[in-house]
């Protein structure tokens, strides 16, 4: 074998290997091939912190195949991405293999295209180890802090626990989130918009001849608000002011991994670990450039493609050439930002995921060199003879769309103020404008939005904390802990008092309105909640943002070769130690308990704890044999849930009525809320409410799940002990309490038994 190129995944294998041709072999180390021992924390803190690496054992097959091909290669090219963990890949190969120095390359590229890798291939360089040990700093530390850490949390709270540097600080922002909305007090408001028609223009009183402004001032009541509009029966309006001024927009700069996951999660609906997914097999595609970064910087050849497509596609007017300068601290993670790897290919094939996201780097890459979008914003004030407020009108007019013709960026909040394109008539000062309505709107002031997954990595990114490599996994790793749940929440639906007046009335009615509706939102789960209080307690520093802010810029200095690496790790590894030491021997173990007060049925005190299995109320003391129990719904705390909560949740199981003469039952179970009947156990439905449900939307359910159960069965082998049945995802073949997928193309209602048996035992060799 004269060239053996290692890379980390196959997908990216597959795509270099039709690159470079029948002189390179490429394969794949399946990421990292060996991590720190599992055994004794795998660090021998005596000795300076050295790491003590082994294979995992699902990796010893991989290392054998590769250390044999090594051998017998005359060039070993390792080309594990570009940033800290691909080179520490590269390093770990290196070592394992045993890789004779004069024969090894390390190569790196942003992108996986011809001129790239051939260009890397010339250019070949020695593993840096400086990158290696920034690497090997976090890994490190982030082992120690959960090593010591988690017994804390098993002694303290409850077993299986663990705590992480990272996780446990994004852990923090979110409770301190759901708090700040606990404490939060809605007050109401009335805002007051009038709609006016210039006496000019009173022949036609269409709607593009209405001028809606908004009152410069909130009222705290209805009295006042009223007040307000009686002073406004008998007043003349006039225009007041006039401003127009032209301004320029300029477009978003290229993505960053931050930026991406931010926007991907606004236009597409992506969760941060879907994007990522998504993004990596586009760039082991050879479709994107490198995913993980913090540059906004583009190549010269990308903007000189940018140039071509806008010049030849939408004119020389709309193009503009800019270099973006990278706003992150430290950013090193790798040099361009996120781009299609050819501007040309404006579509890809792939999935409708792929698709989307491959559309939105493509435009955000192409509008980055686009010129700037020129409006003629318009500000009016409305003002009347015997009133101090006045009314503020705001309009514009898209004077040049510019990068606007092909992308616009999207924010966390992008509910349409319904001012900002609102065309408007020709107005001069001291016109008389003809009072239409003037309404006053009960209004309540809103809690500050629980974070999503995008806004907690744009607060994470804001806070320092963090790189572009570990916020997806931070993320995730909160979920499969259960100390976060991602919901969506209803709101409350409440009447609001709206006033009008018109000509001389003034009608009062009232007005329907659902506030506090989120969706996807991140919200701390109760045992999420005890360990970020025990943490911030017992290990202040840890919980720190500004200390995991600078433990990242160490991290950075490692990398440029200005830092030792084990010194950061003894510089925090000493104190810290004592610190685990002295908590773990204090013996007061952490109690989550709250009286509610008392049940009004029974005279007994109702109590929020946590339980063995999770949070729960009950009606009782502890040693009441009597004591009912039952579990919060999803999503409540015990220190916000309130008596009336706690009362309403003993109301399952409820019985709603009878269906043919038996009883229907709607209680919560393991899997959820469902409905009892005649013997079985019927899931409610998304949305579904078991507090409120009716026997009527219970009878459609049954109806519903008995049909289904119905077009269930397509064939039975009882002999054999296999069933053919129609699945929630398709038909599948059932045996042995093992389910088995049906391939593509074959008919299951045709399926023989003989075929039955060859599809399972297809599937139980692959």
């Amino acid at each position: 074998m004269e060239n053996l190129v290692i890379v980390e995944s196959p997908a990216k294998a597959k795509t270099i290997e039709k690159i470079l041709g029948k002189d390179y072999t490429v394969r794949s180390s399946f990421g990292h091939i060996r991590d720190l021992a599992k055994k004794n924390l795998g660090i021998d803190i005596e000795h300076g912190f050295t790491p003590q690496y082994e294979v995992s054992p699902d990796k010893k097959k991989v290392v054998a195949d590769l250390k044999s091909a090594s051998d017998k290669a005359a060039v070993v090219w390792l080309a594990s991405d570009e940033d800290r963990e691909g080179e520490a890949i590269a390093w770990h190969l290196k070592e394992t293999l045993a890789l004779d120095p004069s024969r090894t390359r390390r190569i790196v590229f942003h992108e996986i295209t011809k001129d790239a890798i051939l260009n890397a291939i010339k250019t070949p360089r020695d593993v840096d180890m400086n990158l290696v040990m920034a690497q090997q700093a976090r890994r490190v530390l982030d082992r120690l802090v959960g090593f010591e850490l988690s017994p804390s949390l098993w002694k303290k709270i409850k077993p299986s626990l663990s705590a992480g540097r990272v996780q446990s600080v994004a852990l923090r922002l979110i409770v301190e989130r759901e708090r700040e909305i606990n404490a939060f007090d809605s007050k109401p408001y009335f805002r007051v918009e009038g709609v006016f028609v210039p006496e000019k223009l009173k022949g036609g009183r269409s709607s593009a001849n209405k001028v809606i402004g908004v009152l410069d001032r909130r009222f705290d009541s209805q009295q006042e608000a009223e007040a307000f509009l009686e002073s406004c029966r008998g007043c003349v309006f006039t225009v007041g002011s006039v401003e127009k001024k032209e301004v320029s927009k300029c477009p978003a700069p290229p993505f960053t991994t931050s930026s991406l996951q931010q926007e991907a999660a606004r236009k597409c609906g992506f969760s941060v670990s879907q994007t990522m997914s998504i993004a990596q097999h586009l760039y082991e595609s050879g479709l994107i450039t490198y995913m993980r970064t913090d540059s906004t910087t583009l190549s010269k050849l990308a903007i000189g493609a940018a140039k071509s497509w806008i010049t030849d596609n939408l004119g020389a007017q709309y193009h503009k050439a800019r270099q973006y300068k990278t706003g992150v601290k430290g950013a090193q993670e790798a040099h361009e930002a996120i781009r299609p790897t050819y501007i040309a290919n404006t579509e890809i094939e792939g999935t409708a995921a792929e698709k989307k996201l491959y559309s939105l780097i493509w435009k955000r890459t192409v509008a980055s060199q686009m010129a700037d979008a020129r409006l003629e914003k318009t500000d009016i004030t409305v003002v009347g003879d015997r009133i101090k407020e006045h009314f503020d009108v705001t309009g514009s007019t898209v004077l040049f769309d510019g990068f606007l013709k092909l992308y616009m960026e999207s924010s966390d909040d992008d509910a349409p103020s319904g001012d900002e394109e609102r065309m408007l008539p020709p107005l001069a000062v001291g016109d008389l404008m003809l009072r239409d309505t003037i309404t006053a709107m009960q209004k309540y002031t809103v809690h500050p939005p629980r974070y999503s997954e995008a806004s907690l990595v744009k607060k994470m990114e804001e806070l320092g904390i963090g790189r572009p490599s570990t916020y997806a996994p931070t993320i995730s790793t909160l979920h499969q802990r259960g100390y976060i749940l991602r919901q969506d929440r209803k709101g409350e639906e409440r009447t609001v008092t709206v006033l009008t007046l018109k000509g001389d009335d003034i009608a009062r009615s009232g007005k329907k309105e659902t506030t506090g509706s989120e969706k996807g939102r991140l919200c701390p789960q109760d045992i999420g909640v005890m360990v970020t209080d025990f943490l911030e307690k017992a290990f202040p520093s840890i919980m720190d943002y500004g200390f995991t802010a600078r433990v990242e810029t160490d991290f950075d200095k490692v990398a440029a070769g200005k830092l030792v690496w084990n010194k950061i790790v003894a510089d925090f590894y000493r104190p810290f130690h004592e610190k685990v030491e002295e908590t773990i021997s204090e013996s007061a173990p952490v109690k989550t308990r709250k009286v509610l007060g008392t049940d009004p049925a029974t005279g007994k005190t109702v109590i929020a704890r946590m339980g063995r299995y999770g949070s729960v109320v009950q009606i009782g003391e502890d040693d009441d044999p009597q004591k009912r129990i039952t579990g919060l719904d999803k999503g409540m705390l015990i220190e916000s849930v309130t008596l009336e909560d706690a009362l309403r949740l003993f109301v399952l199981p409820r019985t709603l009525g009878e269906i043919d003469g038996k009883e229907v039952t709607c209680s919560k179970g393991k899997f959820g809320p469902y409905v009892k009947y005649d013997g079985k156990f019927v899931s409610l439905k998304k949305g579904m409410n078991p507090y409120t449900i009716t026997l009527e939307e219970a009878r459609k359910l049954i109806s519903d799940h008995e049909e289904q159960q119905k077009n269930r069965n397509i064939k039975a082998f009882p002999e054999a002990d296999i069933e053919v049945l129609n699945g929630r995802f398709g038909p599948y073949i059932k045996h042995s309490g093992a389910n088995y997928k049906i391939p593509k193309g074959t008919d299951p209602g045709t399926l023989t038994l003989e075929q039955c048996r060859e599809i399972i035992e297809k599937s139980k060799k692959k």
